[in-house]
C-alpha cells in the first residue's frame, strides 16, 4: 500500500499555498518552473528547464523497464480571485482558478513517494510539467521542442485534473473523455466615425452584436441534438468612448465538439455566419483566425481498465465513480502522438463533501458549488491533496513495479 505520509502532506501544503499565491499566465511560469526544477533536482531527477518555453522535464531512471509519463500543467488564468483564502493570489487579475497549482503539487508529491520507494520499481519515470495548457499551446510547444526525441517516447502516458464533486472521489471513464477544443478570433471591420452620425459609418458594434446572436444558432439549428457541441463567445471588444463609433470589433470564440465531422460542420458554419453578417452590414471582409485546436481526449480502453483496477484496489470501489463526458477540453491528448501512445486521464474531485451533499439535496449544485475557472474555485486540501498524489503514484507503480 502506497500512501502520502503526514510530513509529506504538510510539506506539499506549503508548496501548494505558495504556488497558489503566485500564479503565472501561459508561458510566463518562470517562478513556478524554478520551484519545480529545484524540487526535482532534490529528488535526484535529471532535470531540464525551458522545454517548450517554460516547461520542465524530470527523469527518474531505475534501470530496465517501460517509460511512464506523468504530466501536470503549470499555468494560471486571467481571473481575479474572490475566494477570500489566506493564501489567495497576490497578483490582481491572475489566479489559479483551474487548479493547475494543485496538479503541479500532486506530481511533485508522487515523484517524491516514488523516489523514496525506488527499490520497488524499475524503468523510467518521465515527469512532464507543461506550460500554457489554458491557451492550448503548451503540449504542442513541448513536442515541437523535441520532448520525445530528447527524453524518450513513453510506453504510456497519464494525467489528471481537479474538479467539482465530493473530495476524495475519483471520476473515471473509458473512451472519449473530454471534447476537442478550438479557439477562434474574429476581427470585424467597419467604418468609424462620430456617434451622432451613424449614417456616415459602418458600425462594427452592431455588426458584432448581430454576429454573436446569429452564432447561437450554430449548435441549436445546425448540429443534431445527439451530437455534443458547445459554441461560446467568450470575449467581445470594441470602442473607447460613448460618442465614437469604432472602426473595428473583435470576438473570441471557443468551440467544443467530439466527432470530427461535427467540428468541421461547426467551423464552416461559423465562417459562413461571420462573413454573411459582414456582407449584410456592408462591412469589409472580416478576418477569421483559428488560434489553436486540439483533438478530443480519448482514454485507451485497455489502459483505462488497468488503471481502474489499480484505483479500486487502492482506494476501494466506493471512491472510484463513473464520469460523464466532459465538454471542456485538454491538450494532454496531443502528448499521445495522435493516439500512438496509449494514455489515460481521470478527475480527482475537490469540493467540500458536506457542502456538496447539501447542495445536491437542494438540487442546487450548479448554483452553490464553484467550478473550474470561477473566481471562487478553491479545492479543499483534505483529502484532495493526498488523493491526487496517490492516484499518480499508484498508477505509475502499476506499470513499473518489479
Amino acid at each position: 500500500m502506497i500512501s502520502a505520509p503526514p510530513e509529506l502532506l504538510s510539506d506539499l501544503t506549503e508548496l501548494y499555498q505558495d504556488l497558489h499565491r503566485h500564479p503565472e499566465l501561459a508561458f510566463e511560469e518562470h517562478r513556478t518552473a524554478a520551484r519545480v526544477a529545484d524540487r526535482l533536482r532534490a529528488l535526484g531527477c535529471e532535470t531540464v528547464e525551458g522545454v517548450g518555453g517554460t516547461g520542465v522535464v524530470g527523469v527518474l531512471d531505475r534501470g530496465e523497464g517501460p517509460t511512464v509519463l506523468l504530466r501536470a500543467d503549470l499555468d494560471a488564468l486571467p481571473v481575479t480571485e474572490r475566494t477570500g483564502l489566506p493564501y489567495a493570489s497576490v497578483h490582481d487579475g491572475t489566479a489559479h482558478a483551474c487548479g493547475h497549482d494543485l496538479h503541479t503539487t500532486w506530481l511533485i508529491g508522487a515523484a517524491t513517494l516514488l523516489a523514496r520507494r525506488y527499490t520497488e520499481w524499475s524503468g523510467r519515470l518521465l515527469l512532464v510539467f507543461q506550460p500554457a495548457e489554458e491557451t492550448g499551446r503548451g503540449a504542442r510547444a513541448m513536442l515541437d521542442d523535441g520532448l520525445y526525441e530528447r527524453f524518450g517516447t513513453p510506453a504510456v502516458a497519464f494525467g489528471q485534473h481537479v474538479g467539482p464533486g465530493p473530495a476524495g472521489r475519483i471520476g473515471y471513464r473509458r473512451g472519449v473523455t473530454m471534447a476537442a477544443g478550438d479557439a477562434i478570433r474574429v476581427r470585424l471591420r467597419g467604418k468609424g466615425g462620430h456617434g451622432s452620425m451613424p449614417d456616415a459609418t459602418v458600425d462594427p458594434v452592431v455588426l458584432a452584436a448581430a454576429t454573436v446572436m446569429r452564432l447561437q444558432t450554430v449548435v441549436s439549428r445546425e448540429i443534431a441534438a445527439t451530437d455534443p457541441a458547445v459554441l461560446t463567445v467568450g470575449s467581445m471588444h470594441a470602442g473607447t468612448k460613448a460618442n465614437i463609433i469604432p472602426a473595428e470589433a473583435e470576438l473570441g470564440l471557443t468551440l467544443r465538439s467530439v466527432e470530427p465531422a461535427v467540428r468541421e460542420r461547426a467551423l464552416a458554419a461559423i465562417e459562413r455566419i461571420v462573413r454573411g453578417e459582414a456582407a449584410a452590414s456592408g462591412a469589409p471582409e472580416p478576418d477569421i483566425e483559428l488560434q489553436f485546436g486540439f483533438p478530443a481526449l480519448v482514454n485507451d480502453e485497455h489502459i483505462a481498465d488497468a488503471v481502474l483496477a489499480a484505483f479500486t484496489e487502492h482506494f476501494g470501489k466506493e471512491r472510484v465513480v463513473p464520469s460523464a463526458l466532459i465538454p471542456a477540453s485538454e491538450d494532454f491528448g496531443l502528448l499521445t502522438d495522435g493516439g500512438r501512445i496509449p494514455a489515460a486521464y481521470w478527475f480527482v474531485r475537490g469540493s467540500d463533501p458536506v457542502a456538496y451533499a447539501e447542495a445536491q439535496a437542494r438540487g442546487r449544485v450548479a448554483e452553490s458549488i464553484p467550478t473550474n475557472h470561477s473566481p471562487y474555485f478553491a479545492p479543499v486540501l483534505d483529502p484532495t491533496l493526498a488523493t491526487g498524489v496517490e492516484t499518480l503514484a499508484v498508477t505509475a507503480l502499476a506499470w513499473l513495479a518489479r
